[in-house]
This record gives C-alpha cells, structure tokens and sequence, in this order.
C-alpha cells in the first residue's frame, strides 16, 4: 500500500507539473509580447536583409507597442547570428531573420554552428528579392552576352562579389556562369554595402545584388543593369530583360527570406509571433516601401516554411557539391 501510495503520489506530482508548464506557456503566449524583441541578422547593416527586417521591426513594434530590436551579429556567412538564435531560450523574444538559400547553405558546405532545419521553429516567410545582374557604368560589357564573353577572354575569367556565402546573389550568378561555362573566381562580402564599394569601383567586375541595394546606384549612372531575375520587367528599368528571356529561367534559386524562432519555442507561443508579423506585413506603408526596394511581401504558415527550409536543405546538399561551396 505505501508504495502504491507513493507511485500515485509521484504521478500526481507530474500531472500537476505538466499542468502548471502548460498554463505558463498558456499565459506566455497570451501577453506576447510583454517585452523587447531582438532580431538577429547575419548580414552587415545596409544590406537587403537588414533593411527589411528594420522595416518590419518598425512596423511590428506600433502592433505589439514593445521595442523591437536589430542586431547585426556577422560571421560565418549568417552563421554566427544562427547558431545564437538556436541556442537562446525558447520563448519568442530573440528571433532571426535569413535568407532561406544562405541560411541552409553554409551547413550544407561544412561545419557550421547550428543545424539549419532542426535547430529552429519556422514563424513565417517575409519577403522575396529580385536581384539585377549590375557592371561597373565604365564596363565595356553592355548585355550579359558580352560580359560572359569578356571572362572567357580575361586571365583568370570574371571576378564576381557577393554579399555573402549561399546568399541567393551568390548562388544564381554560379549557376548561371557555370551553365553558360564562363570562368570566374567569387569574392564573398559580410552583407550588401561592402560589396556594392567594391563594384562601384570596378574592384569586382559584377554581382548580382537586390534592386534595393543597387537602385539608387543605378539611377545616378554608377552602375550598368545588364538583367534582371523576376517574372517581368521591372517599370524603372524597362530596357533590362529577365533571365527567361536571355535564355536562363531554370537557373533561378530560392529567394525567399523568413522569421525563425529558436527549436522547441511553444507551438502557442510561435503562432503569437507569426500573428504579430503577420499584422506588420499588412502596413500599408511597410508594403509600399517593400514594393519599391524590389522586395515584395511574402508570407506563409509556419508549416509552409518549415516544409520550405526541408526543400532548400535537401537541394543545397547538392549544390554545394557542384558549386563546390566551402565555408568562408
């Protein structure tokens, strides 16, 4: 009897703790937000991601009237900032915001710090990028034929800056050089601004950076649009083809860019996340800036992404062996 006693005892004991657990989450969930957010992105400040996730971030705050904060946290091409989001406490207040292709992209090439689809619970899809194939204004290449045609004449072959190791940037312009057998030797940068110096300047012969980071170099003469990866043209750049119509639409490469929280968040405390961004991607004016940098709102279920993190994963693996990627 004592230890049938004692056996109840214990079982009742874990009931109420699993009882208790549960209505703390419960109660978490219900008054999220109640304090900062912290953001984390891989990526200098000034780049693509970056600028998107202070838009949203803005954006998010007025809904959920907490502060949310950006930390640009480099290394590792993302890497850094992944493997800190992994590893912080579960509870939707430190989050980081990434480019799907990069984000599985690093493990897929070596050792990384975190593991890109279990380390994490998917919120939701942010934004798309459209990105433009740029040179120089002073390049004697005028169309992506001539520049292709100069790296085959030019020792050594093109030099191509990207804003980073797996960013979307990176890999369409591999692929496309490799299928169109075009020699180059890639020149990885922590984000969108130090690589755009560089183009500038002509230290790099090209790059394929998003149109918010290009357009005002564009409209001021500095930089030459050869093409552009998007179903249509773009009305500011009405001479520019797109990939399909040079030829090289099944070169295209996931571009999607998301909200992750750390593995083992509560179910009910990511759907109060995904609710508050999904709120923010509703501002009128987050929308109309999103429109005009050529990074329109995309969103998902937090299902969704997940099976899309599982996908780029899969396809990365691969990648990385023919791109013969490693980590920087």
């Amino acid at each position: 009897m004592t230890r049938q006693f004692a056996r109840r005892f214990v079982l009742a004991g874990l009931a109420l703790s699993v009882l208790v657990a549960s209505a703390k989450v419960q109660a978490q969930a219900q008054d999220y937000p109640s304090k900062p957010i912290t953001l984390l992105v891989g990526l200098a400040a000034g780049g693509i991601t970056d600028i998107t996730a202070r838009l949203y971030a803005e954006a998010a705050s007025k809904i959920g009237g907490q502060r949310i904060t950006v930390e640009n946290r480099t290394g590792a091409g993302g890497g850094v900032a992944a493997a800190a989001v992994q590893n912080a406490t579960p509870d939707g207040y430190t989050l980081l915001v990434f480019s799907g292709s990069q984000h599985a992209t690093i493990p897929a090439s070596g050792n990384a710090p975190y593991e890109p689809v279990k380390g994490f619970a998917p919120v939701t899809f942010l934004f798309n990028s459209v990105v433009v194939l740029t040179v120089p204004e002073n390049s004697p290449a005028k169309t992506m034929k001539e520049l292709h045609e100069l790296g085959r004449k030019k020792p050594g072959g093109l030099t191509f800056g990207t804003p980073g190791l797996g960013s979307p940037s990176h890999l369409l312009g591999a692929k496309i050089l490799l299928a169109d057998k075009v020699p180059f030797e890639t020149v990885h940068y922590r984000g969108g601004s130090p690589m755009m110096a560089d183009l500038i300047t002509g230290r790099v012969d090209f790059s394929w950076p998003t149109l918010s980071t290009s357009r005002s170099y564009l409209a001021e003469k500095k930089l030459r649009a050869l093409a552009l990866d998007a179903d249509a043209r773009w009305a500011p750049l009405p001479d520019t083809p797109t990939l399909t119509e040079l030829g090289f639409g099944n070169e295209k490469v996931a571009s999607w860019f998301a909200l992750a929280a750390p593995a083992n968040t509560p179910p009910e405390v990511v759907a109060k996340v995904r609710e508050l961004f999904i709120k923010a991607s509703q501002d009128p004016e987050l929308k109309r800036r999103l429109d005009e940098n050529g990074t329109p709102i995309l969103t998902s279920t937090s299902e969704e992404m997940g099976a899309a993190m599982e996908k780029e994963w899969a396809t990365m693996q691969e990648l990385a062996k023919v791109l013969n990627l490693k980590p920087q």
